[in-house]
């Protein structure tokens, strides 16, 4: 069944609120709200408290900055995003103060904030060895531990997914890419295992891999494997489970490595001519 707006913004504000009263807000418990208030759109909803109208500006820029809308390098003013959002410049400097915290933008002395680079091959396989170290062991406690809502939970992500995947634009990537946070995220929260989550959380993996390039046979390959997670996690088999999920990081890491291949190759033929 299709889940309907107001559906979902009852759900993600239920979230919200949650995270409140825990003891961490992640990366990916945005990521989860921003594709369900539809801040891939760049619009921010009037009448919010500071809080609420700070973390939905993190959401639209978060969004921006996966759909590649924001491109690496580029400057960003606090003027200039309060006139395309239409809100004060407060809640801006606040969601661009956490987002230098977490080192997505950084800040320019005199000049805003500009949008760092593409994260280096070195940084690639650093993140690939550490998710291969814990996702596999998040998804066999999830097969053990997950309740039935939280597996409803991730059916749900996977048909919020594929109806994704059947538009095309940068937009639709972007919102592809932050639900594919929130279904990794979810998968640690189920493991109940709150290290894990905070550590894959900081590492900010989906932002920086999504910002390499719009590939849109990303998101069709990655469904196919999210579908074997779920189905291991749903059948309560912790092996399967930690086997789709290590199979589904060493396969995204494949086709990732290939555009710091492609990349690496364009730069060596440039320098030849």
């Amino acid at each position: 069944m299709r889940v309907s707006m107001q559906q979902r913004c009852d759900r993600c504000q239920q979230v919200r609120e949650d995270a409140r009263r825990g003891p961490h807000v992640t990366m990916d418990d945005e990521a989860t709200i921003a594709w369900d208030h539809g801040a891939m759109t760049g619009a921010v909803p009037p009448g919010r408290s500071r809080g609420r109208l700070a973390d939905e500006v993190y959401d639209t820029l978060l969004g921006q900055l996966m759909s590649l809308r924001i491109e690496p390098g580029s400057r960003v003013t606090i003027d200039v995003l309060a006139r395309e959002l239409g809100v004060s410049q407060t809640p801006i400097r606040d969601a661009l103060n956490r987002m230098e915290a977490e080192g997505l933008v950084v800040r320019v002395p005199h000049a805003g904030y500009r949008i760092p680079p593409q994260i280096t091959r070195r940084r690639f396989e650093d993140m690939l060895e550490i998710r291969l170290l814990l996702e596999p062991a998040a998804a066999r406690r999830s097969a053990e531990r997950a309740s039935p809502e939280q597996v409803a939970g991730l059916r749900g992500m996977l048909q919020e997914m594929a109806e994704l995947e059947r538009n095309d634009g940068p937009m639709a990537y972007g919102a592809f890419g932050l639900r594919d946070a929130a279904f990794h995220d979810l998968i640690a929260l189920s493991a109940e295992n709150q290290v894990i989550r905070e550590a894959l959380a900081r590492l900010h993996t989906h932002v920086h891999l999504f910002r390499l390039h719009r590939d849109i046979q990303v998101t069709h390959l990655a469904m196919a494997e999210h579908e074997e997670i779920v189905a291991a996690v749903a059948a309560r088999d912790p092996d399967a489970a930690a086997y789709a999920m290590r199979r589904h990081i060493l396969r995204s890491g494949e086709r990732f490595r290939r555009l710091f291949d492609e990349a690496e190759a364009a730069e060596g033929a440039a320098a030849e001519a």
